[in-house]
């Protein structure tokens, strides 16, 4: 029986990355629109994006909007090849099948 990924399967670090799943391939969002997306404080999210970071599976890239710090973060290619075993292995296990 296949395992669910357990950095992804955190509550709050599915909702993540199925929040940067539903965005266009190489897309990537604001990190106070993604905060505001999950109702999430900002040391919530920062400590998940950060855990999802170093499993490879989010892009951080720190820049500035005019003289304003911005942070973007999307998906990487493996985040989304892991979410996607995820979701398969988890449709799996509901229909009893066990992948």
């Amino acid at each position: 029986m296949a395992e669910l990924d357990t950095v992804i399967h955190a509550p709050a670090r599915l909702r993540v990355v199925s929040t940067l799943a539903a965005l266009p391939r190489d897309d990537e969002i604001v990190f106070p629109r993604l905060q505001q997306l999950l109702d999430m404080t900002a040391g919530n999210l920062s400590t998940h994006v950060r855990k999802l970071e170093d499993a490879g599976y989010v892009r951080v890239v720190k820049g500035h909007a005019g003289r304003k710090p911005v942070t973007y973060l999307a998906l990487t290619t493996e985040g989304r090849r892991a979410f996607e075993d995820y979701t398969t292995t988890l449709t799996a296990l509901l229909k009893g099948t066990g992948a």
